[in-house]
């Protein structure tokens, strides 16, 4: 997937072109949403915005923090939902409990190999969570193409986006050994981010050409008008 995906030479567009294209699809990962996804991201950035004013980097990480969903687009390869929404966890060590539906690892062949299947499996405690292999979802996608990209949010926007659906992690403190001081600095904002992530889906939808304009200034601000996907 890293292979397929990572060469960014699907498509060249601005972020909030991407917005409007994946606002095509619902997520079916997603208990509680029926709306489309541009409204889950305005949602999400607009709860931030009003707790964190002064915060903009924040405010355009959760408009942007599920773009990584447009693999399931048709020109990026239409990938079926699992392999792009959902939990995501560390490959080549044990699958923790921590996971949701851990229980189905035990089909999978890593789960018998000696080589992956310890405690740290190939890693080192305090190795930091960016030595990790994640397994591959919108999460990385959209983080490979930020850096790729070089967009100026600071190290806190990256690391939000790459681990916000590492519940395993955030919600249950597994892999926490493999954190350095770095990832421990960073863990917080992940906190504040996922309360905003969980629970700004109201029913109240925002008025898109209303708050447009900001969005539109922030990436202006902290993106190229053109990025590769």
């Amino acid at each position: 997937m890293r292979e397929k995906h990572l060469k960014l030479n699907k498509r060249r567009m601005g972020i909030w072109d991407c917005c409007e294209l994946l606002n095509e699809h619902v997520d079916e990962s997603d208990p509680d949403l029926d709306e489309p996804q541009i409204e889950h991201l305005l949602q999400t950035a607009e709860a931030i915005r009003k707790d964190y004013p002064n915060e903009d980097w924040l405010h355009l990480t959760g408009l942007i923090h599920d773009l990584g969903k447009i693999l399931l687009h048709p020109d990026f390869g239409e990938e079926p939902q699992w392999a792009v929404v959902g939990d995501t966890f560390p490959l080549g060590c044990a699958f923790d409990d921590a996971i949701v539906h851990s229980q189905y690892f035990k089909e999978n062949p890593d789960y018998n190999n000696p080589l992956f299947n310890t405690k740290n499996g190939i890693y080192n405690e305090g190795c930091g969570l960016d030595k990790l292999v994640m397994s591959w979802g919108h999460d990385e996608y959209m983080y490979q193409v930020m850096k790729l990209n070089n967009s100026t949010l600071p190290p806190q926007a990256f690391f939000v986006i790459r681990y916000h659906s590492f519940y395993a992690l955030h919600r249950a403190g597994a892999y926490s050994r493999f954190m350095n001081d770095f990832d421990r600095e960073m863990m917080p904002w992940l906190h504040t981010f996922n309360k905003y992530d969980l629970y700004s889906k109201s029913k109240v939808l925002v008025n898109v050409e209303e708050v447009k304009p900001y969005y539109l200034s922030l990436i202006d601000k902290y993106f190229p008008i053109e990025l590769r996907w």
